[in-house]
């Protein structure tokens, strides 16, 4: 199965629940990037670009696109112009990519939105580049996310809680990981339906008692001992 079949019934908070048990690093978008259109998302290998003012590095990193890539747009998290608008969005559907994410802004909202093809960012700006930067050597090869540098070796998910960036050699533990964990919290808020507590489910009284005669027993340690997942 691909990693957006995978990730099609999870959540970027399972996904980061699995990181941290699994001990794989956390590497969040910055908040503030979200979906053009709320609800959308986006799962897939990273096609790392670096914007410097000029379309013409996505036509380039299109040549390179493998099946469900998503195009991360390294654009320094600039707010004073927009890298990506329709026309870059639809080359970047027809291209075969499953979704775009940038740091930075969009524009052509209407249109993207007509479109179809997810989309992340800080949000719309009507300004189109009107710079051009020096193009570096890594321009197709990395991008840069706040302050993580990606590569083709990391996969992307993203939803309404945000994006964040998994190494692809650890991508599909951690989504059987985040499965297990889905599972466990699911069977925990149906208890909770049905009248049984959270503090009773997680053994809360015992909890406290067992922390007032050390105070080093912490409740991630209970809630691993008990096998619960509100916390990893």
């Amino acid at each position: 199965m691909t990693h957006r079949e995978l990730f099609a019934s999870l959540s970027t908070p399972l996904v980061a629940d699995a990181c941290v048990r699994l001990g794989v690093p956390l590497r969040v978008a910055p908040p503030g990037i979200g979906a053009v259109v709320p609800g959308q998302r986006v799962a897939g290998r990273v096609l790392p670009v670096r914007h410097y003012g000029s379309v013409d590095v996505f036509l380039e990193a299109f040549g390179e696109v493998g099946p469900g890539d998503v195009l991360v747009i390294d654009n320094g998290g600039r707010t004073d112009e927009a890298c990506v608008g329709d026309l870059a969005v639809l080359e970047a559907g027809v291209a075969g990519l499953s979704g775009v994410v940038i740091w930075g802004q969009h524009r052509d909202t209407p249109e993207l939105v007509e479109i179809g093809l997810p989309v992340f960012s800080y949000g719309a700006c009507p300004l189109g580049p009107v710079r051009l930067a020096e193009r570096e050597p890594e321009a197709l090869l990395s991008a840069r996310f706040g302050a993580h540098t990606l590569t083709a070796e990391d996969v992307a998910f993203g939803d309404r809680d945000g994006v964040l960036f998994v190494p692809a050699a650890r991508a599909a533990e951690v989504l059987d990981t985040a499965a297990g964990i889905h599972v466990t919290e699911r069977a925990q808020a149906e208890k909770i339906r049905a009248g049984e507590t959270l503090r009773r489910q997680t053994a809360f009284d015992d909890y406290l008692t067992r922390r007032a005669a050390d105070p080093a027993y912490t409740f991630r340690r209970h809630l691993r001992e008990l096998g619960g997942a509100i916390e990893v």
